[in-house]
């Protein structure tokens, strides 16, 4: 019977993401690292804070500067303005998501659907709330210490915050050679704790052993969401000899360890 994996684009089974939060002036140098080094990350946005300084160790970005300093990057929501939305009404928290989710696409041009929840709390309601307001997924604050693709979208566990192991974890991402499932490494946390720290030496080094490699992807938040939404969506025919890609991205599969490329909108006969 033919094998039939699902691949990461170009046929790789490794991608890597970042996930940071809040918007801080450090987002400038963090941003510089990645882009040097090829990576990609989400940056989630409390747009109700932009330009503040009062009250604020670490000031928020301004408005203006936002549309150029994310160009390349994904900006998603952390709401308005950072409630702890399990003690809020429904209402409120409406009110914050929808609001943040405006202001972001004023801003980005696209549509926002990418979430982290303020303050890591989150649950059934809030889930079912994202859903209804063009959510796609919401991040968590609890690690797996692991490379899995998400059970839940609105409950996405980060493999690791930048202060867990994070180097070792890299080490095992990289040593890993088994392909017989996709791995995603997928690192969290807030640009200004490097500043705090006294540690961006951390990121410099991480960054520079993980980019520019061939064999991973590297993707925002809401591409790997896209990608593995349109991978789901494949239709094969029931004795495996060919497959239909309905949407509009192209899509890498294996079967029996040849790599594929499903063309949007095209069927593919092996």
């Amino acid at each position: 019977m033919r094998r039939i994996y699902t691949c990461f684009p170009e046929g790789r089974f490794k991608a890597l993401t970042l996930s940071y939060d809040d918007g801080k002036i450090t987002d400038r140098r963090l941003i510089d690292v990645l882009n040097q080094n090829g990576l990609k990350g989400t940056f989630h946005l409390n747009s109700g804070y932009f330009g503040e300084t009062k009250g604020h160790r670490v000031p928020y970005v301004t408005r203006e500067e936002a549309a150029d300093l994310y160009r390349g990057h994904e900006i998603a929501s952390h709401t308005s303005t950072h409630p702890t939305m399990a003690r809020m009404p429904m209402e409120g928290n409406l009110q914050e998501i929808l609001e943040d989710r405006k202001t972001l696409e004023e801003i980005s041009g696209y549509p926002v659907r990418g979430f982290s929840y303020p303050n890591g709390v989150h649950g059934e309601k809030l889930y079912q709330l994202l859903r209804s307001c063009g959510i796609a997924y919401g991040r968590i604050t609890k690690s797996s210490k692991r490379f899995d693709l998400p059970n839940c979208f609105y409950a996405w566990k980060p493999t690791c915050h930048h202060k867990e192991q994070l180097m070792e974890h890299l080490d095992r991402f990289l040593d890993t050679e088994y392909d017989q499932r996709l791995m995603l490494f997928y690192v969290w946390g807030h640009s200004y704790e490097f500043e705090l720290d006294h540690n961006w030496e951390l990121m410099e080094e991480f960054a520079k052993k993980a980019g520019h490699r061939d064999s991973i992807w590297y993707a925002t938040n809401i591409e790997i969401y896209d990608y593995l939404k349109c991978a789901e969506n494949l239709v094969y025919f029931a004795d495996l000899h060919g497959v239909h890609n309905p949407g509009a991205k192209d899509v890498w599969i294996q079967a029996d360890g040849e790599i594929h490329r499903i063309q949007g909108g095209q069927t593919y006969l092996f």
